[in-house]
């Protein structure tokens, strides 16, 4: 047999899609800002303009899910509606308002030879997003690519298909009127799980891998992956309310970060309170949680407080339960909850509430986290909120990128050199 004959189909698939991404990236890497924000206009058009084809689509995702194992939190993340898709569409036409970062002079100096020396932001390459059960990621890491003047690649999870189906072919659409490659964005159609297999061995075409999901999916990219890969294992916030926390703030917060949206990366999952206080707010804290059905598990110190709530088992504060559920621990001092936080934290988004200036600043220079929020909800550790526009996820990593990563964290650099003659001695 030839080599065609004994070709795995899917892997020549997965083949041939990098190979039409990478030469995508090149055109991308010198397309214009317009031709870029005005692909991101023309899509956001046409989702609002498509709208019930989209919510057609994930209707049919949502009545599917109790068969794929959802429960209502991973049912939340991937039901769209009339409100949500506005924010997509809304979210595309921020992002094309965001400078662009391509070309970027980081720094520049004249060089005592004469040389003119400057660092410049340049795309990666090409994004091999893999994610699970949220369909705005399909456009959110589009958008974040294709204006870094990256191609992206998108495998999202069977749970979601026919929403990521219609989003891609809203994107789509726009690309070769727009001025921009065919082949920018691309999804992964078939959810035959080796497709992600192929794409993370293949690190000539491929540069960077991002996962966004469970922890599970997460470690088999990192060991599967043969390119650097972007990732947070886990999204286990806490959040401190120190002795001097104003307390009627400190129930409204709380109860922002962990029921808001309980099932993704950013909600909160411990709850940590000063001895001092503790008698006084856990039971305000506690009605307040409740009331939104959120279930608690406490420590001994908790439990003598509230006692109806159920004990908190070790694996408790170790754990992103993604659902209405808090861990809730009473300690004895700040330090106490720096200790808990760096031992049992994912160093994703961790928060003090208090009215003193000192323990804020501590909580801030010895918390290891990607974000550390003083006085407000860690549901703000999000590109959005903080300004970036939309974001392709956050990172726990130390490098290249921490935290939310939007535009400026797609690129990387390049040191450009202009002489009139010069050799070095």
């Amino acid at each position: 047999m030839s080599d065609i004959q004994n070709a795995d189909p899917l892997l020549t698939e997965c083949r041939n899609m990098a190979d039409r991404a990478k030469a995508a990236s090149r055109g991308l890497a010198i397309a214009p800002g317009s031709a870029k924000d005005g692909w991101l206009r023309r899509s956001a058009r046409a989702i609002r303009e498509r709208s019930a084809e989209i919510l057609e689509a994930n209707a049919r995702d949502v009545a599917a899910g109790p068969g794929f194992g959802l429960n209502s939190a991973a049912i939340d993340r991937l039901t769209l509606d009339p409100r949500r898709l506005e924010k997509i569409a809304s979210s595309l036409e921020e992002v094309a308002a965001l400078p662009d970062p391509v070309g970027e002079v980081i720094a520049a100096s004249r060089r005592p030879n004469g040389l003119d020396v400057s660092q410049v932001r340049v795309p990666l390459g090409v994004v091999f997003m893999i994610f699970e059960s949220r369909p705005n990621v399909t456009v959110d890491a589009s958008a974040i690519c294709v204006k870094s003047g990256n191609a992206a690649i998108l495998r999202g999870g069977k749970e979601a298909l026919n929403s990521n189906l219609a989003l891609y072919r809203v994107l789509a659409d726009g690309l070769a009127p727009s001025g921009l490659p065919a082949d920018a964005v691309q999804l992964v159609a078939t959810t035959d799980r080796a497709a992600v297999g192929h794409l993370l061995g293949m690190p000539d075409r491929v540069d960077l891998a991002i996962p966004r999901g469970g922890e599970s999916l997460i470690r088999r990219v990192v060991a599967e992956a043969r390119m650097p890969v972007l990732k947070h294992y886990t999204g286990n916030c806490h959040v401190y309310v120190d002795a001097d926390a104003d307390l009627a703030m400190a129930v409204k917060v709380v109860v922002n970060a962990k029921a808001q949206r309980p099932g993704v990366c950013n909600a909160a999952e411990t709850l940590l309170v000063h001895r001092d206080v503790a008698s006084k707010f856990l039971p305000l804290a506690a009605d307040a949680l409740q009331a939104r059905g959120v279930e608690l598990r406490g420590d001994d110190a908790t439990r003598a407080i509230l006692p109806g709530i159920r004990a908190a088992e070790p694996a408790d504060w170790d754990t992103e339960y993604a659902d209405l559920i808090l861990a809730v621990g009473v300690v004895d001092s700040l330090d106490d909850a720096i200790a808990h936080i760096n031992r049992h934290g994912s160093g994703h988004t961790d928060a003090i509430l208090t009215r003193s200036l000192a323990p804020a600043r501590k909580f801030v220079a010895e918390v290891d986290s990607a974000a550390v929020v003083v006085n407000a909800s860690t549901r703000f550790n999000d590109g959005g909120e903080l300004g970036l526009g939309a974001e392709i996820g956050i990172s726990t990593d130390k490098f290249h990128a921490r935290g939310p990563c939007g535009l400026r964290e797609l690129t990387t650099t390049r040191w450009v050199i202009y002489g009139d003659g010069q050799v070095r001695e």
